[in-house]
């Protein structure tokens, strides 16, 4: 439980600084690397949880938009679902980015044109949700291979 209070408060709050501008929402791909570290480390539930909590904190320290939940949260789910079901790191990179970008791309459509009163169309939102998802999802990655590789090799060398 405290992990994922770290994760998901440090996520909203302290990581809000490494954000880029991407259309009317802000780009922020270490939730999406938050949401794959859960996702693997700790299952659906809490990164679920933690992508809610995240997205809370990003709007409430006015950092994030009402797109930072369907996308977060459904990418999370999706990534911690697919690596249960898999135990394959690939699979929970997968499906957060197909649960943020495509998925959590398309139900934002409707969010953004009827509370926000965007007139951006469908394909927007899911380009827009790529390039966030796909650097988070490109860092997870990478970090948890080489701290897999690391580990292989000190259990080897005992």
């Amino acid at each position: 439980m405290d992990f994922l209070g770290a994760f998901g408060g440090g996520g909203g709050a302290a990581f809000s600084a490494f954000f880029f501008p991407s259309g009317c929402d802000e780009g922020f791909p270490l939730q999406h690397m938050i949401n794959i570290f859960l996702a693997v480390l700790c299952g659906t539930r809490f990164s679920t949880s933690a992508a809610f909590g995240t997205a809370l904190i990003r709007n409430i320290l006015g950092t994030g938009s009402l797109l930072a939940f369907p996308g977060s949260m459904i990418g999370a789910f999706l990534s911690g679902y697919l690596y249960s079901k898999t135990q394959k790191l690939w699979c929970a990179v997968l499906g957060e980015f197909v649960g943020t970008s495509i998925i959590g791309g398309l139900v934002s459509y409707p969010i953004a044109a009827l509370l926000m009163g965007s007139s951006k169309g469908a394909l927007f939102y899911v380009s827009l949700f790529s390039i966030s998802c796909g650097a988070g999802c490109v860092i997870a990655f990478c970090v948890l291979k080489s701290a897999s590789l690391i580990q292989t090799e000190l259990l080897k060398n005992r």
